[in-house]
């Protein structure tokens, strides 16, 4: 087993790494440490939970010389504002014996006292891509100085439209720099990204992204409907001791909060609710009191599936059937980190039942199935996307005129003239060109002679 003494890094940072308890640095951490540090473009594909920040962080800190330069010199680009709080926390806990300035930038807040923030100057830059471009075009935000840049989760920028600023921050920067990116999954997408702007780039692969975690026991319930769900959740979170820490993924904000409005009846506040919709301040708060255990249940949608470090999170239960097979992978990635055994239970109805097919089909693996406890009541209630499609019967249906059959009449006289399209497209009347001056002089000389 290899050590992080093994792998050169500098004193400061091997006494962060001892402050942080780290015993030996993960798969994608010994493969990408040289490949970054070689100064070629990276790509690394590994599944979430493995490490991939410190992955790409230790060689960016080795080689971080002290400047006062006031432009950014490594640019880290994430896709939501709680992975770049996430990540500047993960920096920080890696430099605390280094001088190093890092700074955050994200949307949602005062982009005037962000300003204001990066006039003062740092070293490693932490942002969401729109806030990142919004600042740059301003011009309080030079990027000529970037040696390095980190795109982490990629693939999540790009499900999030992302594209358009990723393009333009690209077009805006020096070409001489190194491009290193991060993903749990390699897309079409990507393949042109990489191919447009990276150079020769070296690839770092651990692990196959439908690879399910050794240290994560899946089990599976078939349920009716909607509100069947929501009886067996209420009923299986029961068990305060077991189900202590429990991150609930629901297909959509509007699933999410109905979901949490029917817990927080039988729960109150050990249940709390996370997504896009809500104020920044909201989600800070809600993912601090689920990270510190004062809420047991936290409702949310994909946004919180990948990159979100939240430790100790027992159980992972996928209210719903992801309709891309990779998802399941970054859902279940929650819960089971470091090393730690974790649980995951999905929920699906019959007509989840080929989305499930095709998740194990990826995982190459059969999620063991439970009995539906008998315990559980099952829901005759039916949400608007389950009720069958009704054919309005006194809807009047559209004629379809068979040509073949269609009555013919002869055109009256006044109705055969043709469409000439105004006065404009009239034929004009030929006249004689219009005689100039010299002309009319000339022909009088004539006349007199």
């Amino acid at each position: 087993m290899k050590t992080f003494e093994q792998l050169n890094l500098s004193k400061p940072l091997l006494n962060a790494i001892d402050d942080l308890g780290f015993e030996n640095p993960t798969p994608i951490q010994i493969e990408a440490y040289p490949a970054v540090l070689s100064g070629n473009d990276v790509v690394g594909i590994s599944q979430t939970g493995t490490g991939k920040t410190v992955a790409y962080m230790l060689p960016i800190l080795r080689d971080l010389k002290y400047s006062e330069q006031i432009s950014p010199r490594v640019l880290v680009l994430v896709p939501t504002r709680e992975l770049v709080i996430q990540v500047l926390e993960m920096i920080e806990s890696l430099t605390p014996y280094i001088n190093v300035r890092v700074l955050g930038v994200y949307g949602g807040t005062n982009i005037n006292t962000q300003k204001h923030t990066v006039v003062q100057g740092c070293d490693i830059l932490v942002a969401t891509p729109g806030r990142l471009y919004d600042l740059a075009l301003t011009g309080v935000l030079k990027l000529n100085s970037v040696k390095k840049l980190v795109i982490d989760e990629v693939d999540v920028m790009l499900d999030l439209g992302f594209r358009y600023q990723l393009t333009n921050i690209f077009e805006i920067m020096k070409e001489r720099r190194q491009n290193i990116m991060f993903s749990a999954t390699m897309t079409e997408e990507i393949d042109i990204l990489i191919d447009d702007f990276f150079t020769k780039p070296r690839k770092v692969s651990i692990a196959v992204s439908g690879t399910p975690l050794d240290n994560i026991e899946q089990q599976c319930y078939v349920v009716k409907n909607f509100y069947t769900k929501i009886n067996l959740l209420k009923k299986i979170v029961k068990n305060k001791e077991e189900f202590a820490k429990v991150l609930v993924f629901a297909p959509d904000k509007k699933s999410a909060d109905k979901i949490y409005e029917a817990m927080e009846l039988d729960y109150g506040s050990d249940v709390s609710v996370i997504h896009s919709n809500k104020s920044q301040n909201y989600r800070f708060k809600s993912i601090r009191e689920f990270e510190e255990g004062l809420t047991r249940v936290l409702v949310s949608t994909d946004v919180m599936a990948r990159g979100l470090d939240l430790e100790m999170i027992t159980h992972v239960i996928n209210f719903n059937t992801p309709k891309y097979p990779e998802n399941y992978m970054h859902r279940i990635g929650r819960t089971g980190r470091a090393k730690k055994m974790g649980k995951s239970i999905l929920f699906y109805t019959e007509s989840e039942e080929k989305a499930k097919e095709a998740i194990e089909t990826l995982m190459d693996y059969k999620i063991p199935m439970i009995d539906f406890p008998s315990t559980v009541e099952i829901s005759n209630e039916l949400t608007p996307e389950e009720r069958p499609k009704m054919l309005e019967i006194n809807t009047p249906q559209k004629t379809i005129i068979d040509p073949s059959r269609a009555a013919f009449h002869e055109k009256k006289e006044k109705n055969k003239k043709v469409n000439q399209g105004g006065s404009y497209k009239f034929k004009k009347k030929k006249y004689k060109k219009a005689q100039t001056r010299g002309d009319k002089n000339m022909n009088n000389k004539n006349k007199r002679r």
